[in-house]
């Protein structure tokens, strides 16, 4: 048995130290390197994407929205607890991350064409961005809000009356999400008098 032990070994190691079996190793060893590589270069890069520093490097965001942002609840508050524009628009999960980060690549079409290029511009395609942004919070049930506020951990004895009266019914309902009565939370509202059934 200890001799049948050794043949095997001593077999083994001849057909590893073959010049084939070498070169395979070297492309194994050489293709999870790299594997690492690109992965780790490929999530930084993602991760780089997902800063407020990001979003706001062109002017148009940091000139237009950023400046609105920042006089909301949402950037300075009592608690010190602060959402970034990632926070809001940017899914936590890798699979929902993603596909948000290929639909944004047409935010930056639009920043490379000169579509939203000066406030003018901005201001006139503002009510179709955000009324898009409005439907991807309707479809995925304000996804990104519920990272931080939850039904389930809301004191509404602590609550304004409206706002503990709306809460409690859309909790029961289970019908109503977070943007469908924030709209305005964190930006200005485009113009919305043409819409039908806007109040």
């Amino acid at each position: 048995m200890a001799q049948a032990n050794v043949n095997f070994v001593t077999r083994y190691r001849q057909m590893l130290s073959r010049p084939a079996s070498v070169a395979l190793w070297v492309v194994l060893a050489f293709g999870f390197v790299a594997g690492i590589v690109f992965w780790g270069g490929f999530n930084t890069g993602l991760e780089a994407t997902n800063t407020e520093a990001f979003c706001i490097s062109c002017h148009e965001m940091e000139n237009n929205v950023y400046e609105e942002y920042r006089e909301t609840i949402h950037f300075s508050n009592r608690s010190g607890v602060r959402a970034t524009c990632p926070d809001c628009h940017v899914p936590k999960d890798w699979t929902h991350k993603i596909v948000r980060k290929v639909q944004a690549s047409k935010e930056l079409w639009g920043k490379m064409t000169g579509f939203i290029d000066t406030r003018e511009k901005f201001q006139a395609n503002r009510k179709e961005m955000a009324q898009r942004e409005w439907q991807r919070m309707e479809e995925n049930d304000s996804r990104e809000c519920r990272n931080c506020h939850n039904y389930d951990y809301m004191d509404f004895s602590e609550q304004g009356r409206r706002a503990a009266g709306r809460h409690s019914t859309a909790l029961e309902a289970g019908t109503e999400t977070c943007i469908d009565c924030h709209k305005g939370i964190a930006h200005e509202l485009p113009d919305m008098s043409d819409v039908k059934g806007w109040h």
